[in-house]
């Protein structure tokens, strides 16, 4: 049973600054948008949502 000998040091090293490349992913996906591509996405939000609560039936309260 030979096991492969790893420096703890430099293995937490490679592991922290993975995680930092993942956020850094995350934050380039979230926050890299031009305002244009942000404009549009929430006019399309908005649109979305406007759609939505027309397709809505409203219940009339006074049960008659």
């Amino acid at each position: 049973m030979s096991a492969e000998i790893v420096n703890l040091r430099q293995f937490k090293k490679k592991q922290a600054r993975s995680e930092k490349e993942k956020q850094a992913e995350q934050n380039r996906i979230l926050f890299g948008r031009t305002k244009t591509e942000k404009q549009l996405t929430k006019a399309l939000n908005e649109k979305a949502e406007k759609a939505h609560r027309q397709g809505r039936i409203e219940k009339d309260e006074g049960g008659e």
